[in-house]
């Protein structure tokens, strides 16, 4: 594919892994309104002036990955519905996702998201049955997995992908409970990295700044990222020493559906290759930046085609002339793209699923 890149090419050898990335969890049907003038009032209708299907749910990540060059494989139940049917098509024929420890599920419904998104955000209503189980064993090997804890909450395969020598990383989810105990992540001390959004992490740490969160977390795990959404990320890796700050992408946002996906997914893909602590969190700012300008999950993840168009776009003189001295730090912070972009991958176009259930192999 003209517009396939692998980033790990530099670091792979005999004896590796078949995988990159594993992962398992509920695969939705994402059903995207946008174009909304307003947010839904009770008892009217209201028109929307665009809509996109997409697979969604752990199918977000799974699929930023893919785009990204990383061999996915991913444990998730299908229905045999035309949902599932959909689901199933989009991801390993149209993304590449190996979905070999994945099963269909004759009578059971697929899981369906109806999104409204609106002045910058979204609205969802879901319908799901509960998941039947997917992962009958363990994990196969992989070189890294993705999990996403919840307190008191202990997956079994975590512990056994660790095991085997796979990198976790890992984010988490807000707590309902109110303790916000760090001791109620069970699988935290398997973690290879942990990527929690400024507001869980400050809370988890009782600190009163990402930054002094981040000092915390990194007492407890090899690398701790914290992300602060417009305002960018900051890391510490203790494996290298290294500390980073980077700023966010200034963008108009019209959806912020998968970007936090998107973002865990581009810094696995540059601490697996071995990327400076500063180019991994700014290359994981510009994916889940790219990802914000477009609606849906796993329909706006970028590839490499997105990011060489942007980087095109960022280096032509007359941008630089026309925003001034922010945009050339800007382009100075992300040099690093010249030697991540082949030239064959600057001027293509990926093809991609559908985002429609409707056309089916005309």
């Amino acid at each position: 594919m003209a517009d396939h890149v692998d980033p790990l090419a530099a670091v792979r050898g005999p004896g590796d892994p078949a995988y990159d990335v594993y992962l398992t969890g509920t695969v939705f049907l994402d059903i995207v309104f946008t174009g909304l003038d307003h947010a839904p009032i009770r008892g009217t209708e209201s028109w929307a002036r665009g809509m996109g299907s997409s697979p969604g749910g752990i199918a977000n990540m799974a699929t930023a990955l893919a785009r990204l060059g990383l061999r996915t494989t991913l444990a998730a139940a299908f229905g045999t519905d035309i949902y599932g049917d959909y689901c199933w098509e989009s991801l390993a024929d149209s993304e590449g996702v190996d979905l070999t420890a994945s099963r269909r599920v004759p009578g059971w419904h697929s899981p369906v998201t109806v999104s409204m998104a609106y002045e910058g955000e979204r609205t969802m209503v879901t319908h799901e049955h509960p998941a039947p189980p997917t992962a009958t064993g363990p994990p196969p090997l992989s070189r890294a997995c993705v999990t996403a804890f919840e307190p008191g909450r202990q997956d079994g395969w975590v512990g056994q992908a660790h095991a085997r020598g796979s990198q976790v990383f890992a984010d988490v989810g807000w707590d309902e409970s109110g303790r916000w105990d760090i001791a109620a992540l069970p699988d935290l001390p398997y973690c290879h990295a942990f990527l929690p959004n400024a507001t869980e992490a400050q809370r988890y740490t009782h600190t009163d700044s990402p930054e002094h969160a981040v000092r915390a977390l990194a007492d407890l795990v090899p690398i701790a990222v914290v992300t602060k959404g417009p305002q960018g990320a900051v890391a510490v890796d203790s494996l290298t020493g290294e500390y980073a700050d980077v700023p966010g992408l200034a963008v108009d946002a019209l959806d912020p559906t998968g970007a936090g996906d998107v973002f865990v997914a581009a810094f696995m893909t540059g601490t697996l290759a071995g990327w400076p602590l500063a180019d991994r969190l700014a290359f994981a700012n510009l994916t889940a930046g790219l990802s914000v300008q477009h609606f849906g999950g796993s329909l706006s993840a970028p590839g490499w085609p997105e990011i060489a168009a942007w980087w095109a776009w960022a280096t032509q003189p007359t941008v630089a002339q026309r925003t001034g001295p922010q945009h050339a730090q800007t382009v100075r912070r992300y040099r690093f793209l010249d030697r991540l972009i082949p030239a064959e991958v600057r001027d293509c176009s990926r093809l991609r699923a559908l985002p429609t259930i409707g056309f089916r192999g005309a």
